[in-house]
């Protein structure tokens, strides 16, 4: 008979288990963001460091625990298996999503836009005052990039109208340029201070986002108004219309615990959600949940904010300007240099 207390001798010991994945936080992230990885066996008896690969190149391991990994998804990674390996072997693959970068050597500064066949527009807005050789590019259906506009200084904020025509205001100038389908500009409203994030609402007005504090609404008459004043921001005014008919904005500033605000009708301003940092593109989905780009303590990426005001990161990335929806569906995500396309199960609100 044995001994009463030596039968543990007997048991494998759990820093000896083979690595197994429970869950991955969150389940969707780009080239470069970083994912939490929780489960068990992810450390052996000698403490070495597991090592983490994502669709069959290795990433690196942030933090490794036990039972939890911070891992950096690696270039070149695809969406797949993730496998965590020590010296007791591997983990079954568990799935993630990872973005696919579709153009590059780009700098939007604002939500990507996109037409009604599914092209892509992003800008090349460059340094304040730089005029760059190609403003704008067209991202086809095949994802070529095309030079599409080349005479407008920082262009910054993207919108289409109901009739399918292309917007683009410019921070360096203060214009709003209206964008003919062969590329050629011409200035729809001027005056607009440093003007940023473009949006349309359901009866063809057009809301400009001048980043020093103030959002102008443009008829379909060309008549400007001043329709809500708030806080200014370091770097631009995002803007985008819910479900409910409200506009919301969002503008960076030198905190860490910036807010989405929420401008009525009348342009009464109210604080949505509070607690981002540098929160700026931002779109709805069909179910009125709103997604933008911004940090969420401390980590960074697309974070969905739910009509109840329950916010969670659900892409990693980072360096992330803006988002939209596309057809698919799938979500296309901007960075300051790059655009990616990503699986996506919930479809986007139709702008207008």
């Amino acid at each position: 008979m044995a001994r009463k207390g030596i039968s543990y001798f007997f048991k494998r010991k759990p820093m000896d288990e083979r690595p197994e994945i429970h869950q991955i936080v969150p389940g969707v992230a780009l080239p470069g963001g970083e994912v939490v990885i929780r489960g068990s066996g992810f450390t052996a008896g000698n403490h070495c460091r597991p090592r983490v690969e994502v669709g069959g190149v290795e990433a690196q391991v942030v933090i490794g625990a036990a039972d939890f990994i911070m891992a950096r998804i690696p270039e070149g990674a695809g969406s797949g298996a993730v496998t965590v390996s020590s010296t007791q072997g591997s983990s079954p693959p568990f799935e993630l999503e990872v973005g696919v970068g579709i153009a590059d050597n780009l700098h939007p500064v604002a939500n990507p836009a996109l037409d009604a066949e599914g092209n892509i527009y992003a800008t090349f807005s460059g340094a304040r005052g730089q005029k760059v050789p190609v403003s704008l590019y067209k991202i086809d259906l095949h994802y070529h990039s095309i030079p599409f506009v080349s005479e407008i200084i920082n262009a910054s904020g993207l919108a289409f109208d109901r009739g399918g025509q292309l917007y683009v205001s410019s921070r360096h100038e203060g214009t709003v340029y209206r964008v003919a389908p062969n590329g050629s500009a011409s200035p729809y409203a001027e005056g607009m201070g440093i003007a940023t994030g473009l949006a349309f609402d359901a009866h063809g007005n057009l809301y400009v986002g001048d980043r020093s504090g103030t959002v102008f609404k443009i008829g379909p008459d060309r008549q400007i108004f001043v329709f809500a004043t708030l806080e200014p921001s370091i770097s631009a005014y995002h803007l985008a219309f819910g479900p409910d008919r409200y506009l919301y904005v969002t503008g960076p500033t030198t905190s860490s615990y910036d807010a989405v605000y929420r401008v009525s009708t009348a342009g009464d301003a109210e604080v949505f959600y509070r607690g981002l940092g540098r929160p700026q593109g931002l779109a709805f989905d069909v179910e009125g949940n709103l997604y933008l780009a911004a940090s969420l303590a401390g980590r960074k990426g697309i974070v969905r904010i739910t009509p109840e005001g329950k916010a969670e990161l659900v892409i990693s990335g980072t360096g992330l300007v803006g988002l939209a929806f596309a057809a698919g569906p799938a979500i296309v995500v901007a960075s300051t240099n790059a655009v990616f396309r990503v699986n996506w199960v919930t479809k986007g609100l139709p702008l207008l």
